[in-house]
């Protein structure tokens, strides 16, 4: 597909794409700086936690504003002014010697960053960029640059840590995700500001989101995306700890969530080519039930180097799988003028669950002596395999589960049909 649209297109989605690759890759290695900062400053990982829980709040509640902004004055601005900022929080988090620095830099400054930098505001250029009848293919090509990132940074990261110390990494990141400011350049043309009106009476901002709020459809998949963050950021922050703790050197934490991000571009592109025929509901809830089979298999077989890999993989081919049709979703109802909106409000939801995932793993590592009796039921009772300090995460690790099924069930009912002025456009 990619050699059959002009070259003036391919240089924009080249460029759309190494800017996420970058913007996702240099979030996903926080990971890694779990331990290092908790052993420098004798920190348990709750507050670690915090920290990275209030970074992916931050990055859903400003990622509407962020998108409001793009809509309404440009894409390049907006990525601009995010990596500056991104890049601040990355250089100053590595002096930030008390917790409330830690949320300042690490958490605030880095999760503004990186919804000015993100899905958000590069997908709806993409899908501008290109005919509509390649938007999922698209969609689905983003996706997987954003975990191609995860694959090339996060290993790379961890040898940073290894050769320089992870405050000299983190300044050595910082420098590198200015990048991003020239690969937004290409993107100026493609925002909603400059898209020709659709054949339809105009909308302001809030007529946009009131037309939203009013469709069920889109009221779920709000719903169904605050379980896929709350899976994705607790995984990606505490599965290589959790790891470590089985016994494992730090290095293989890192390279399975790096077997993630490179078997989720493969998932990505697939769930955007797919959901261009396939019905996007009915992905989105097979999705969540494979996720949460998935889990449940890792923690009740023997837990290993091989195990660990093979879940690594096949969660990785899940992992933003979901996000092609559900931004897909968001643009069958409601047509791309304001999609970096109404998607950063979908976006919001999916890091709320972020938010809850990190923070829930933290806390209830920190205190699982108070949560002992459910410890052991999660052991006893449903078979889960986690030894010595790594059993204090049963309990997120169950919610995961049921979450996933909770998920399916919550998709179902969702109709993909375009809606409000966009539908008597179609009419």
């Amino acid at each position: 597909m990619f050699k059959k649209l002009a070259p003036a297109t391919q240089f924009i989605l080249i460029a759309s794409c190494c800017l996420l690759l970058l913007s996702f890759g240099l979030r996903a290695s926080f990971g890694m700086f779990v331990k290092p900062i908790s052993e420098t400053y004798g920190w348990g990982r709750d507050i670690i936690a915090m920290s990275l829980a209030i970074q992916n709040l931050t990055w859903g509640v400003v990622a509407v504003f962020a998108g409001g902004l793009a809509d309404r004055f440009g894409n390049v601005r907006v990525v601009v002014g995010a990596t500056l900022i991104y890049a601040a929080g990355l250089f100053l988090s590595a002096s930030a010697d008390s917790p409330w620095l830690l949320n300042g830099t690490a958490g605030f400054l880095v999760g503004a960053g990186i919804a000015g930098t993100s899905f958000g505001i590069v997908m709806p250029a993409m899908a501008r960029a290109v005919p509509p009848e390649y938007r999922q293919w698209a969609l689905g090509l983003a996706t997987a640059a954003g975990s191609l990132g995860q694959f090339i940074i996060v290993p790379l990261s961890q040898v940073l840590i290894d050769g320089t110390g992870w405050i000299s990494a983190l300044h050595i990141l910082s420098i590198v995700s200015l990048l991003m400011m020239v690969l937004a350049i290409p993107l100026a043309p493609y925002s909603g500001a400059n898209e020709v009106n659709e054949g339809i009476l105009d909308q302001s901002i809030f007529q946009a989101l009131v037309e939203a709020f009013a469709c069920k459809s889109y009221n779920l998949l709000l719903l169904g995306f605050f379980v896929c963050g709350f899976q994705l950021a607790f995984i990606t922050v505490h599965f290589p700890p959790y790891l470590s703790d089985l016994g494992f050197n730090a290095s293989v934490g890192a390279w399975c969530i790096a077997i993630i991000g490179i078997c989720n571009v493969v998932g990505a592109y697939c769930a955007g080519m797919w959901s261009k025929a396939k019905v996007k509901r009915n992905m989105l809830c097979i999705i969540y039930v494979l996720r949460g089979v998935a889990i449940f298999a890792f923690l009740v077989l023997p837990t290993s180097l091989l195990s660990a890999i093979i879940f690594s993989m096949v969660i990785g081919f899940l992992w933003l799988a979901t996000v092609p049709p559900t931004s897909g979703l968001v643009a069958v109802m409601f047509g791309t003028r304001y999609m970096a909106l109404l998607y950063g409000v979908v976006f919001l939801s999916h890091q709320l669950g972020s938010f809850v995932g990190v923070f829930l793993g933290g806390f209830f590592y920190e205190a699982s002596d108070q949560f002992q009796v459910i410890t052991q039921f999660c052991g006893q009772y449903l078979g889960i395999q986690s030894t010595g300090d790594a059993n204090r995460y049963d309990l997120v690790w169950v919610l995961c589960i049921v979450l996933s099924f909770l998920s399916a069930a919550i998709h179902w009912p969702i109709k993909e049909k375009a809606v409000g002025r966009f539908a008597f456009k179609n009419t």
